[in-house]
């Protein structure tokens, strides 16, 4: 079973296949401006620490599960002898399922800005919420129709990742990532050297590297752990199923070091382009986080930069990039275990699966303007409630699904499977990992407290920490 499986062709393209599944629209468009609101220096310190002390061992975590077990997220936990927690498999596959429904959909919306400030700059800087809300589907006097641009643009960004998973593994996945994250990193850096060096960047350049210790908060903190683990793609059955494609002659710990690093490294430079930018452009009351921002706000940013128009569609390419690696680990983490676990053909799979997603995701982005589609959900402040229907799917992944799976693999390797079989899979081949006890203290009893932390508040006070 084992040498049938797939596996990883180099170290190199494991790293980049790993740190595109982390590096995602998170790093760019939502990092920039909670580093903003937590006090510019002091956040990105406090995120720095929760990706070492939270980030780092639960990939590690989830990297030897999938190692140890060489099965998908669901298999994992059989092949480790413990069956009762294969729901910690299932949660993690259904929560990849409807966060691809939606990630594909902001995908198709970033491939339309690329095209758009291409060819069509000028209407979207003379109203840019106008052409948002136009690719939604919503028009002038509020007369809403189907969003069919926004539509096909998801359809073809579906597209694309369907033809990288059909390929597999080295073919597909890891080809595609020794030219995206390269490029991605390109790209990133010529943003970088255009925003430092527009007149009055400075301003946002010191905000960004003073300490504001007045917006130091717990709520701070919680961000910044909230931030730095779903920046990791922890809890998605993404890293448990990369985990099970390395052969045991890598070192775990020195390949979670360079995926986290990376990972952070993309969301800090992210904020040292947008911030200074802004300031130089806007001013700092216009800092925000999100789609809205990404999508709407910067275009004033863009229109004001001297070759601005250059500019965004590198800024959209990049966008696209991020978005691209990580829906393409979502996709692989599920058709991994529907094809090992119901011993479905790869091709079929990938085809049908994206067809599925692509479809409820139309639901997502029909419901952002077009349409009053509602959801479901329940929380402690305002009991059950019909948000949009787009907004109940966030919802379910980031305050429910996310940490429930991130806590049970926490549960399982600390107390079920212990971390004594953990550290024995992360020294394979003479490894040594000197941090053993406080890798164990951090798995069996902080990790799981903070992401439970997680978990409660999001329920009882209806605040997404993502």
């Amino acid at each position: 079973m084992e040498n049938s499986r797939a596996q990883w062709s180099s170290k190199l393209g494991f790293i980049l296949a790993a740190a595109g599944s982390a590096i995602g629209l998170g790093n760019i468009w939502k990092f920039p401006g909670r580093a903003f609101e937590g006090g510019g220096g002091t956040f990105v310190l406090i995120y720095l620490l929760m990706v070492i002390f939270f980030g780092v061992p639960l990939m590690l975590t989830e990297l030897s599960v999938g190692r140890a077990s060489q099965a998908n997220v669901v298999g994992a936990f059989h092949k480790l002898g413990h069956r009762n927690y294969s729901w910690v498999g299932w949660v993690g596959v259904v929560g990849a399922f409807v966060i691809t429904c939606y990630y594909s959909h902001v995908g198709g919306w970033v491939l339309r800005y690329v095209v758009g400030y291409a060819f069509e700059a000028p209407e979207i800087y003379a109203d840019p919420l106008g052409y948002f809300y136009a690719m939604l589907g919503y028009g002038a006097q509020g007369a809403t129709f189907f969003p069919w641009i926004a539509v096909l643009f998801a359809a073809v960004f579906m597209l694309l990742n369907a033809v990288v998973i059909i390929r597999g593994v080295e073919d597909g996945i890891e080809r595609f990532n020794k030219i995206g994250m390269p490029a991605l990193f390109i790209i990133l850096v010529i943003l970088l050297v255009r925003a430092v060096t527009l007149p009055g960047a400075e301003d946002g350049l010191r905000y960004l590297v003073s300490f504001d210790w007045s917006k130091l908060s717990f709520q701070t903190v919680l961000s910044a752990l909230g931030q730095a683990f779903y920046s990791l793609s922890i809890g998605m059955a993404i890293l448990i199923t990369y985990g099970s494609y390395l052969p045991r002659s890598e070192n775990l710990v020195k390949n979670t070091v360079l995926i986290c690093t990376m990972d952070t490294l993309v969301a800090v430079i992210a904020g040292f382009i947008i911030i200074p930018a802004v300031f130089a452009t806007l001013g700092p009351d216009q800092v925000g986080k999100g789609g809205g921002f990404a999508f709407v706000s910067l275009a004033g940013v863009f229109e004001q930069m001297p070759g601005g128009r250059l500019f965004a569609v590198l800024f959209y390419l990049l966008l696209l990039f991020a978005a691209l690696t990580s829906c393409i680990s979502l996709i692989e983490s599920i058709v991994a275990f529907l094809t090992e676990h119901f011993n479905w053909e790869r091709k079929r799979t990938t085809i049908w699966l994206s067809l599925v997603m692509f479809l409820i995701g139309c639901l997502y982005t029909c419901s952002q303007a077009a349409y009053p589609l509602k959801g479901i959900w329940f929380d402690a402040v305002k009991g059950v409630s019909f948000p949009a229907f787009c907004d109940a799917m966030e919802f379910l992944t980031d305050r429910l699904m996310i940490p429930a799976c991130a806590l049970g693999v926490c549960i399982f390797v600390g107390w079920v499977w212990k971390p004594e079989s953990a550290v024995a899979e992360i020294e394979q081949n003479g490894v040594r990992f000197g941090l053993k006890k406080v890798y164990e203290i951090l798995i069996k009893y902080i990790a799981p407290l903070a992401i439970l932390t997680i978990l409660i508040l999001s329920l009882a006070t209806g605040t997404t920490l993502s």
